[in-house]
């Protein structure tokens, strides 16, 4: 097993003891990462979703850590995902946000919001990577703020019309099926969550390649023109589409922050072999001072951001047992929004310093390191950003009455 992974094991078992079936699960990422390495580089280079991905994923059990058995999934703790995630965040963003949509936005939501129906219809197909799935909250001009979102969506007899454009949205142009989210023609404030057939009459689709990093992960536009959903294909109370949203965010960027843990990994690995290899002014370039105190910084860095992200799964583990709970999931919603601001801030430090490390042969995409480099910086942003992070950390410091949006 990887060495630095190997070590989060060590480390995690002082919070949690993991059963032999859970650390089956761990193991079988490690292997997953070697046999996606290659085509991740390679698919990495052509700027192309990871098409081989989602087959492997599938194989070693990998997108139904979350869901039920009785769906096809594992069922297990929230800290068997973030230690998959973790480790196969050593390789980039691109699978891992694989992970994050097909499972934590989609697959996860449905289990939670859906009915029975719905998912016995989706999520085993899901898991075995049969249906691929996309999460269309994001609009151009509703990011952070999705209660401004200008998709709407209307009753038509036995159904609903919803037109708007989604925007940036992950598997957007390879998705069978999208969880898309629109207000009511004549309300702003209703929001409803729908399960849209990709290949429905007025759907269309552009893909987005103008991007400075995540190049496996499809990315595109959707564009929603009177599109007929049938009333069946509504997620979740109709016009409580936000607390949809919202409880698939936190899944989210609990999946990034556990990602953002493994691009630090990733960073010290290659650090730590160029420092050893790479000979400049007679001795290898590890045994120089600065280059010793990148090293240092990494390692500090990733002690910092692992041990917030293990503390928010544990917390998630006990919510999902009472969604009631609502002094637990105000607790667990801080400790998510500590551990993504954390560790997607140290993750793109560390990148930074390992391009630095690697010098010019970092500042290139051949480089591990400046793949790292590049798509560690969307973790800042995406599935909440820097800032809406930080509001949220200081309202639970100074009270709701300071609260900066309600």
């Amino acid at each position: 097993m990887e060495e630095t992974f190997s070590r989060s094991l060590v480390d995690i078992s002082r919070l949690y003891k993991l059963s032999e079936d859970e650390l089956k699960v761990v193991e079988n990422s490690d292997r997953a990462a070697e046999d996606l390495a290659v085509p991740e580089y390679e698919h990495y280079l052509k700027h192309e979703f990871n098409s081989e991905a989602p087959g492997i994923l599938a194989k070693y059990g990998l997108l139904g850590i979350s869901i039920n058995k009785e769906y096809g999934g594992l069922q297990m703790n929230p800290i068997v995902s973030v230690l998959v995630k973790e480790r196969l965040g050593q390789l980039g963003l691109g699978i891992s946000s694989f992970i994050n949509v097909q499972m934590l936005l989609c697959a996860q939501t449905l289990q939670r919001w859906g009915n029975a129906d719905q998912k016995k219809n989706y999520i085993p197909k899901a898991v075995k990577a049969e249906n691929i799935y996309a999460f269309g909250l994001t609009e151009p001009e509703a990011g952070s703020d999705p209660a401004s979102m200008q998709a709407t969506y209307e009753e038509k007899g036995d159904a609903y019309l919803i037109n708007g454009t989604k925007y940036l949205i992950s598997n957007g142009t390879i998705a069978d099926y999208m969880i898309i989210f629109a207000h009511k023609k004549s309300s702003q404030k209703e929001i409803t969550a729908f399960i849209v057939d990709a290949k429905s009459q007025g759907v269309s689709r552009t893909a987005l390649h103008e991007k400075i990093g995540l190049f496996t992960s499809d990315t595109g536009m959707i564009e929603l023109d009177n599109v007929s959903v049938p009333k069946e294909n509504i997620l979740g109370p109709v016009g409580k589409g936000i607390n949809v949203a919202y409880s698939a965010l936190l899944n989210a960027r609990l999946g990034v922050a556990s990602s953002c843990v493994g691009v630090i990994e990733g960073s010290l690995k290659a650090t730590v072999e160029r420092s050893k290899s790479r000979v400049q002014h007679g001795k290898e370039i590890g045994k120089h001072q600065l280059i010793q105190q990148h090293i240092s910084a990494i390692r500090q860095n990733l002690e910092m951001a692992k041990w917030p992200v293990y503390y928010a799964a544990l917390r998630k583990a006990a919510y999902e047992k009472d969604y009631a709970d609502k002094q637990l999931m105000a607790d667990t919603e801080l400790r998510i929004s500590l551990a993504k601001r954390i560790a997607s801030r140290l993750a793109f430090e560390s990148a930074d310093r390992a391009v630095q490390v690697h010098g010019g042969f970092g500042y290139s995409l051949i480089s591990p390191v400046g793949q790292l480099f590049c798509d560690s910086r969307v973790a800042r942003i995406y599935e909440g950003t820097d800032e809406i992070q930080d509001l949220k950390i200081a309202e639970s410091v100074l009270g709701r009455d300071f609260a900066a949006y309600k």
